[in-house]
């Protein structure tokens, strides 16, 4: 596979109650293609958050939307374009960022949240300096990310519960 300019082509899911906000670094290519976050089918985000609010999977991108909504829960990506290999972060080159700060101030964001390590150096790299908001690393849901158990997985996410009450 080549590298490949990559534009965020997915509007920034949140309402102005939102008080977590989730960030990943780009949407997948099945993301993009089908519109909307954590859309590829091996992806374990929306069952582990499933698990964790103890609701059942939901099955269409707007059953996901009311999900999102029920737990004030926004979503969004660190970065508006880059240029990577496939869906690969560890090939993200020329990064430009999202403006987190200006979401931010659009909602009552308490909590940011990232998934996996590369989100996390790249919104503590481009972002943290003007949101002054600490973002708590939580590890990958991707496929690529399968060496971690699932009940694992789904310890680290309980904190999404907890910061929902």
């Amino acid at each position: 596979m080549e590298i490949e300019k990559v534009h965020h082509t997915l509007e920034a899911f949140y309402r102005q109650d939102s008080r977590i906000l989730i960030l990943g670094t780009m949407p997948s290519r099945k993301s993009r293609a089908l519109g909307f976050y954590y859309m590829h089918p091996q992806n374990r985000f929306w069952t582990v958050l499933c698990e964790v609010f103890q609701e059942p999977y939901p099955k269409s991108i707007e059953d996901k939307k009311a999900f999102l909504l029920r737990h004030h829960i926004a979503l969004w990506d660190v970065l508006s374009s880059c240029d990577m290999v496939g869906s690969s972060d560890s090939s993200i080159q020329n990064p430009v960022p999202n403006d987190i700060l200006g979401l931010l101030q659009k909602t009552k964001i308490e909590k940011i949240y990232t998934t996996g390590k590369k989100s996390y150096e790249l919104y503590m790299r481009y972002c943290f300096a003007t949101t002054k908001k600490e973002a708590v690393l939580l590890p990958s849901p991707s496929p690529a990310n399968c060496r971690m158990p699932y009940e694992e997985l789904k310890e680290h996410y309980q904190i999404l519960r907890e910061d929902d009450l």
